[in-house]
């Protein structure tokens, strides 16, 4: 039998991709699977799915807010009760910029992703969203000439392309927001979930050991 798979789809804009992104990294839960990390577009896969922005909404916007600090605080994910300044704010520059980086520098997408989660929505700093804010960090990650490389593609028609087909990828699979989840089990059958609020169902369907995390007490 192969290892359980997942493809997580994710926007560093969205609070609840920021957790399970966490969670996929840090639980024991998921330490047997075979996990890939996809940057999307957020915006676009609401405007294809036209699915109305969860702060359009009436009320919901303090529901989001109550359930985003809750579920960090129930995977101890770093994160602060405030908003990031000028939230919600445009990913488009930093998501192009990471899809790049996935398929051009597989290995650093993490490091990378978690160090921009971490400034936006533990610092609230929503200048790491764009090319002067995380800049430094592609630098740090990759060196000068690779960080300078992904910068300037990231501006062009190919990084466009792969953040679009990307997020037709999720569309086509089920998507209307994230965070979204497209697992295959250890005898080959498929299923995709969506929310931090899932998370469950999904270790139900993989048969992950929820046991080995507290965290998933509530949700099963």
């Amino acid at each position: 039998m192969n290892a359980p798979n997942i493809t997580f789809y994710f926007d560093i804009g969205s609070p609840f991709a920021c957790i399970a992104f966490h969670a996929l990294r840090t639980s024991p839960v998921f330490a047997e699977c075979h996990i890939d990390y996809v940057p999307v577009s957020l915006r676009d896969l609401f405007q294809l799915c036209k699915n109305t922005p969860p702060l359009a909404v009436k009320n919901k916007a303090h529901w989001i807010n109550r359930e985003r600090i809750y579920w960090a605080r129930r995977f101890q994910v770093p994160m602060s009760e405030a908003l990031p300044q000028a939230f919600p704010a445009s990913t488009s520059e930093v998501q192009l910029a990471l899809c790049l980086l996935a398929t051009q520098h597989p290995d650093s997408l993490l490091p990378v992703v978690g160090k921009i989660y971490c400034m936006f929505w533990e610092d609230g700093n929503s200048n790491v969203l764009t090319q002067p804010g995380f800049s430094a960090i592609l630098e740090g990650e990759l060196g000068a000439e690779n960080a300078r490389r992904i910068l300037d593609e990231s501006k062009g028609t190919d990084a466009k392309a792969i953040l679009d087909e990307s997020t037709q990828d999720a569309i086509d699979s089920g998507a209307f927001g994230l965070p979204w989840f497209d697992c295959i089990d250890a005898h080959g059958v498929k299923e995709s979930f969506w929310g931090i609020d899932h998370l469950g169902r999904l270790v139900d369907f993989l048969q992950l050991d929820a046991s080995l995390d507290k965290a998933f007490g509530v949700l099963l």
